[in-house]
């Protein structure tokens, strides 16, 4: 089964590309596949024949990026996916599509998978916008995800923030479990502050609240419930 791997030069595409048992995983470069172009795209996938894309490619950080260049963020993110999407229909081929946490409201935590959604910073928004044209297409699986890095590479850590971190490496072994799931699947680690995850893994990471810090008040739990995803993991 050929799978092709959309923003394999990002941090979590290096990763997986080392990590992963999966076998024959195409990992083309922007010139080799463009997603903001439909023909690059079209022409990409007519002499590859993959069976699965998993779309990791897009604009994420830094996260004013969002607000300072919105067509970059749109074009990336909501178009780009979509012309994805539709040239997955057109060669029956299923999107994995990777999303965010962050499209929840965050201000009580515990979303499951069918839960309404509002995001609250314009890259989940442009993550939704994604989200948008996938869910149309049946022959796909939205995995919302909060990772980060190992080792964790910020010196400071919310203790005010809840959510569902989990390593780039973890969400790499889960991957063959879940490749042949259709729908939307919640996808972390277990719900803590960013704080207390931090500091498990690095003992000088600094608490801070995130009024400290941040100018705007942001919603302060983003965890999901993650009982679909160890239902899958413990089958």
């Amino acid at each position: 089964m050929k799978i092709i791997f959309t923003g394999g030069a990002g941090r979590f595409g290096a990763v997986f590309r080392e990590k992963t048992i999966l076998k024959n995983v195409l990992y083309p470069n922007k010139k080799e596949l463009n997603i903001q172009s439909f023909n690059s795209i079209q022409k990409y996938l007519k002499k590859n024949k993959p069976k699965i894309i998993i779309h990791a490619a897009g604009l994420s950080r830094p996260m004013d990026i969002h607000y300072k260049e919105i067509a970059k963020s749109i074009d990336k993110n909501i178009i780009g996916t979509s012309n994805l999407v539709k040239a997955c229909i057109n060669h029956n081929i299923k999107i994995i599509y990777l999303s965010t946490g962050y499209v929840y409201p965050g201000t009580r935590g515990n979303y499951k998978e069918n839960e309404s959604l509002l995001p609250y910073n314009n890259y989940a928004w442009s993550k939704l916008g994604g989200e948008c044209a996938v869910q149309m297409y049946k022959k796909s699986l939205i995995i919302r995800l909060c990772m980060t890095e190992k080792p964790f590479i910020h010196k400071y850590a919310f203790k005010d923030l809840i959510t569902n971190f989990i390593f780039h490496e973890e969400v790499v072994n889960m991957f063959p479990k879940i490749l042949k799931l259709n729908g939307i699947l919640n996808v972390g680690g277990k719900s803590s502050s960013a704080y207390n995850f931090a500091k498990k893994f690095d003992k000088k990471v600094l608490g801070i609240l995130s009024t400290k810090l941040l100018k705007n008040k942001i919603p302060l739990n983003h965890s999901m419930n993650l009982k679909k995803l160890n239902k899958i993991l413990n089958n």
